[in-house]
């Protein structure tokens, strides 16, 4: 699940296959899309909130217009369950990664695939963009979140702190810190550009499977089987 831009709708993954659009104040369904053929474990707004972007287990990624629900656009680029998928911040780029261990960047609009990145070993369940938009950050089942440019597929910085899967990733507003959640229940700060590890957070018993930095970049909000908001080191 997760917000429009401007906080007046929520977008839905269903194990159907479907993605549901809701008025966030009432509830109410707005419409339904249909077009994947297995679960939607991801979706995503466009920064604008035009456009929706849906990851399912059926290898696809799916992009719609988010206020008629017409479909625009399918990438069959990956082999496996899609797992996820984010927006450059300038809305012409999108990041999908998956089962099959790639993260893939492609054209939005096209769906013309610009790079594939290869440097995990297993399961990559979380890609965020930089503020800038010039490097992501992929958090896998191999334990590590990795940085790389995302026009030339080079890693600047490799994260081993973790000792289970990584599940989320968030930058800092300011670009200057990443926060990443794992399987081992620890949130985890540290420094975009030297992997440098800043602070652990502990409070949590389950797989944090979401995380969410405040405006200000004072605080994040982490969610395993509770929401807990905490005091950003």
């Amino acid at each position: 699940m997760t917000w429009s831009p401007d906080g007046k709708r929520l977008a839905l993954g269903e194990a159907d296959g479907s993605v549901q659009v809701r008025d966030a104040a009432t509830g109410k369904i707005l419409f339904t899309v249909r077009g994947h053929v297995n679960h939607v474990w991801a979706v995503a707004w466009s920064p604008d909130g035009k456009r929706l972007a849906s990851a399912s287990w059926d290898k696809t990624v799916q992009v719609w217009d988010a206020n008629t629900g017409a479909h625009l656009l399918t990438y069959h680029g990956h082999t496996d369950l899609a797992l996820t998928v984010a927006w450059s911040p300038d809305g012409t780029r999108i990041a999908s990664a998956s089962f099959d261990h790639t993260v893939q960047v492609w054209d939005a609009t096209t769906g013309k695939h610009a790079l594939i990145y290869r440097g995990h070993t297993s399961y990559v369940w979380a890609v965020a963009w930089s503020p800038d938009g010039k490097h992501i950050a992929s958090g896998s089942t191999d334990h590590t979140v990795q940085v790389w440019d995302v026009h030339t597929g080079r890693i600047s910085v490799l994260y081993r702190r973790h000792t289970n899967g990584v599940q989320a990733v968030a930058w800092s507003p300011d670009g200057k810190r990443i926060a990443s959640g794992s399987w081992d229940t620890t949130v985890q700060i540290w420094d975009a550009t030297k992997g440098q590890h800043l602070f652990t957070y502990r409070g949590h018993s389950d797989i944090i499977g979401a995380l969410a930095w405040s405006p200000d970049g004072e605080r994040i909000a982490s969610v395993d089987d509770q929401v807990r908001v905490w005091q950003a080191r």
